[in-house]
């Protein structure tokens, strides 16, 4: 392919003083970068935007490093080797790497992960079911959660990237009923209807607590996983059994209020036995192989349903990461970088 003597990437200009907004960013036209001795050159294909990256958005202390202003964006992509100065690495390869909101990445041999395409399957995968989307999942039930076959599960904000994997999985490892929120009455006829979600309700007609207590009918919670925080997370202390498990995994609901609260009946965890781990990907990453064996093979076998929602054009990069923090995407938010 003819490499473009420029191209484009995504600068923060701004730190964010309440929700996320278009004005925030910059699409800026640079010289597409050469690689040096021990370097590649990756014309991304796909592009991820995650909850996360809103955190690190801010200057204030985080498990990773907040962005600078007026520099790129970081976050993870996929795309095709296009030039190579490292004999580990061949154009064409596909690779993976952290340095995405950009439509060609330049970096040491090292930031970049060789992948195998997988037949009749999307290479934006490796940035949703097999990629940290999906693993987050797969550790935070498996590990902080313990999840074990028979288990009542319920999983907040069940119609993301995380929450698509993380219920079907409980399913296939034998969970006895799983129940998902979602904030429309469409996300949830696709939790039920696609992925395999026993029960389902949209939070914004029904009040979690009220929704949970109808829905599990005199039984508890044995693992709630928690993409949401707030009310929900009320709502799941309301319903636990005794000695169940709540991994948490994000607060959504709170990313961008000033002053979060935290719940008010944390007294119940002492009462029920609970067990409240939060959890990194990265603290997980023993499990590394073994979620990519797994997911992989049932996706390849058509018993994992893969749901994403694609944005075209780097340019859109900002909008579609505001949609998926505000719930408007399905599954898996990612940019295609050329369309």
């Amino acid at each position: 392919m003819t490499i473009p003597s420029q191209s484009r990437r995504v600068h923060l200009i701004a730190r964010p003083s309440g929700e996320a907004e278009v004005g925030l960013f910059e699409v800026v036209t640079v010289d597409t970068p050469t690689p040096g001795p021990g370097e590649v050159l990756v014309a991304n294909e796909f592009i991820s935007v995650d909850p996360y990256m809103f955190g690190r958005m801010f200057e204030s202390p985080s498990y990773a490093d907040y962005y600078g202003i007026g520099e790129p964006l970081a976050g993870a992509a996929v795309g095709y080797v296009v030039e190579s100065q490292d004999s580990g690495f061949a154009v064409g390869d596909l690779v993976v790497s952290d340095l995405g909101w950009r439509q060609y990445a330049c970096g040491a041999a090292s930031e970049f992960t060789k992948v195998d395409p997988l037949p009749g399957v999307s290479n934006s995968v490796y940035l949703g079911a097999l990629g940290t989307t999906g693993m987050t999942g797969y550790v935070g039930l498996l590990g902080a959660a313990e999840f074990k076959a028979g288990d009542v599960v319920f999983v907040s904000g069940a119609a993301g990237g995380v929450g698509t994997l993380v219920g079907q999985l409980a399913k296939l490892r034998g969970a006895s009923l799983v129940i998902g929120s979602a904030g429309s009455d469409e996300k949830v006829e696709m939790l039920t209807n696609e992925l395999g979600y026993d029960l389902a309700f949209n939070y914004k007609r029904t009040p979690p607590r009220k929704a949970l207590r109808e829905l599990l009918d005199g039984k508890g919670l044995d693992v709630y996983f928690d993409n949401v925080g707030g009310e929900h997370l009320e709502a799941a202390l309301a319903n636990m059994a005794d000695h169940g498990r709540i991994a948490l995994c994000g607060v959504i609901s709170q990313y961008s209020d000033e002053r979060p609260t935290g719940p008010r009946n944390l007294l119940l965890a002492i009462w029920k036995n609970l067990t409240l781990r939060g959890f990194l990907v990265f603290h997980y990453e023993h499990m590394a192989d073994q979620f990519r064996a797994e997911i992989s093979q049932a996706i390849l076998d058509g018993k994992f349903v893969y749901r994403e929602t694609v944005a075209n054009g780097i340019d859109n990069s900002p909008q579609a990461f505001i949609d998926m923090l505000q719930g408007k995407s399905e599954g898996k938010m990612v940019v295609r970088v050329d369309s």
